[in-house]
């Protein structure tokens, strides 16, 4: 291995660090922290091994081979709540933190969480206190917009099989692609506050904003800037390294802020999730640097708003040509891909094709499915495996490939 030491402006030159490690800086770092006898090859930026060290520093040990608190370890859960501080405005508390395995992991946390004290997306408990779904839809005429009218529909309906306790969001959205406004937020916050619904904000997609005038606003920052008696609402926001532009999936790193929970119930929330151990050190490294990426002035970083800027001009461009593409095939219609990584066109099936799937045993946008797999080798999701609306036939697609 080559590499050429550090100029006079404290940088290392971008195209030997390309040359030498095509890998972001997620991945250095990582590095260092699987090998520490690597801290002193000169090889390695000096930011990177920074990072590195604050991370080993944090693992009993000194090792990412131990096990750290449950929570995750204690450097990192202060620089993510730096992270949403310098995000949103408002104050974070470190110790309302809790890394997990991923977002997802995170958001079964709570579930089973919920479920333990019978709390009843909007979510619900029947009388066996075994957790339900009751479902939503977005309104397609609006860019997929959540309609407060379409929230009070599946809230009435719910009420006669059981409580709901809960209101799940996801915001850029998956599988549709939207970009909630802050409007539109505010009048979710005013119907979760009315019905007593603990908010859960899926927001793993923040990064990924694409479409003019679209823009993200957490849930948290809304909320406090409503102030009283929203600001004070029971939530928890999630986010993880597997989306935005890292795509770090594997590495299965997340972290979710639980916002305004009562002390006590904290406390029974903390113990519950000390029973899991604790999330995976290799995702924990991964948000330290999604949280505490390089900053103006340190060697990597030009290299890693190179990289970053790279990833997410690319998606951008790909979320208006599938939109585009889609939108010029007859039988096909697709919303403008405001964010996220997917687009969900709706097709309009002839009779004969819905016959064959009837006949086949499957429901039309899966037989769709199928064929198109079968005969061109493209692989998509058919709507009905996420909701639609009766009647309608959508698929969701990658635009990241």
């Amino acid at each position: 291995m080559t590499c050429e030491k550090q100029g006079s402006n404290g940088k290392e030159d971008s195209e030997v660090r390309f040359g030498r490690n095509s890998s972001i800086f997620e991945n250095e770092v990582v590095t260092l922290c699987l090998s520490p006898n690597l801290l002193d090859d000169p090889c390695y930026a000096e930011d990177v091994k920074e990072r590195a060290r604050i991370i080993l520093g944090g693992c009993k040990g000194g090792s990412l081979g131990s096990y750290s608190d449950s929570p995750g370890i204690e450097a990192i859960r202060r620089h993510i709540a730096e992270y949403i501080e310098r995000r949103d405005g408002f104050p974070s508390n470190w110790e309302d933190i809790v890394i997990c395995a991923g977002a997802s992991e995170g958001i079964r946390h709570h579930e089973a969480y919920d479920k333990s004290r019978k709390w009843s997306k909007t979510r619900c408990y029947d009388s066996n206190s075994s957790i339900s779904f009751i479902g939503y839809y977005l309104d397609e005429s609006q860019n997929w917009s959540l309609e407060i009218s379409e929230l009070e529909r599946s809230y009435e309906e719910a009420k006669n099989q059981c409580i709901p306790k809960a209101l799940v969001v996801i915001n850029p959205g998956n599988p549709t692609g939207q970009v909630l406004t802050k409007k539109n937020i505010q009048n979710i916050i005013k119907f979760a506050q009315e019905k007593n619904l603990f908010i859960f904000a899926d927001e793993v997609y923040q990064d990924n904003v694409y479409a003019e005038g679209s823009e993200f606003h957490s849930f948290k920052k809304v909320l406090k800037e409503m102030g009283p008696p929203y600001a004070d609402h029971e939530m928890a926001s999630f986010m993880s390294c597997s989306k935005g532009y890292m795509g770090e999936c594997g590495l299965r790193g997340g972290y979710a802020e639980i916002i305004n929970m009562d002390s006590e119930i904290k406390k029974l929330y903390l113990k519950m999730i000390s029973a899991k151990l604790c999330p995976t050190t290799l995702g924990q490294a991964v948000m330290e640097c999604v949280v505490n990426p390089p900053k103006p002035g340190e060697p990597s970083y030009d290299q890693f708003m190179l990289e970053k800027k790279g990833v997410l001009g690319s998606l951008s461009n790909r979320a208006k040509m599938v939109a585009d593409t889609f939108n010029s095939i007859p039988g096909i219609s697709c919303n403008t891909v405001q964010g996220a990584m997917y687009a969900f066109p709706q097709i309009k099936l002839p009779e004969k094709a819905i016959a064959a799937a009837k006949k086949a045993g499957q429901v039309p946008d899966s037989f769709y499915a199928f064929q198109l797999l079968e005969n061109t080798g493209i692989c998509i999701v058919p709507g009905s495996g996420f909701g639609q609306r009766p009647g309608t036939y959508h698929f969701r697609i990658l635009i990241s490939v």
